[in-house]
């Protein structure tokens, strides 16, 4: 059986429930700048950088600072009504840090969204390394946040999972030549994700976390 010393998660709808957050606080811009709102796969479309990215195509450049603080204010007061973590997924990250595998987050979320979301919901010192979308210069589906996390970590790629519920994470594990481990119960774009080849593939918590229980071995 193939162990795992590492694993790299993605954070929006693999570890955190933060997807109706999220379109919310687009849709507080939105408001606001446009007036109307957005549905969620307009919103979604104009993902990939971090949320300045979004925010620029919505309001401009000039607006951008004034919008950000905004979103921030919304991302963060509405926190604890509207995201949570996975049940299970507490437990499982600190079995894992017990037993001393390498932990980490790559995700395409940008910093101070990152920062507030592991804060809030108690997570960030299961977390060796952080890699967030204002962080790497290309962003997912490229591999670097990933590759940088294994520079900085020491950690073989053959020994080293990601764990996301998107194709941009399969490709980007691909890129950076780790195992991808698929996970599809919050997945926004389910059907994208399954079209693409996967290492492994769950579709509920309880189903991952025995088989990461199972792999899991102690970094070096």
């Amino acid at each position: 059986m193939t162990t795992f010393s590492a694993f790299v998660f993605d954070m929006d709808g693999t570890i955190t429930n933060t997807n109706r957050l999220i379109f919310d606080s687009f849709n507080h811009i939105v408001q606001r700048y446009r007036g109307g709102t957005m549905s969620d796969r307009e919103i979604a479309a104009l993902f990939g950088p971090p949320e300045e990215g979004a925010l620029r195509a919505i309001v401009g450049d000039d607006q951008l600072d004034e919008a950000m603080e905004r979103y921030l204010a919304f991302y963060k007061g509405h926190h604890r009504e509207l995201a949570s973590v996975y049940e299970g997924i507490p437990a499982l990250l600190e079995e894992l840090h017990q037993r001393g595998v390498a932990l980490a987050v790559f995700t395409g979320k940008g910093r101070h969204t990152t920062d507030i979301t592991l804060d809030v919901l108690g997570l960030t010192h299961y977390f060796r390394k952080v890699v967030t979308g204002n962080d790497v210069v290309k962003h997912k589906p490229s591999g670097e946040g990933i590759q940088s996390i294994m520079r900085d970590l020491g950690l073989e790629p053959s020994r080293t999972v990601m764990v996301g519920d998107s194709a941009a994470d399969i490709l980007a594990a691909k890129e950076a030549g780790v195992p991808v481990a698929s996970v599809l119960w919050d997945a926004f774009n389910r059907d994208r994700a399954l079209q693409l080849q996967r290492d492994f593939t769950f579709h509920s918590v309880e189903d991952f976390s025995a088989w990461a229980r199972s792999v899991a071995t102690p970094s070096a």
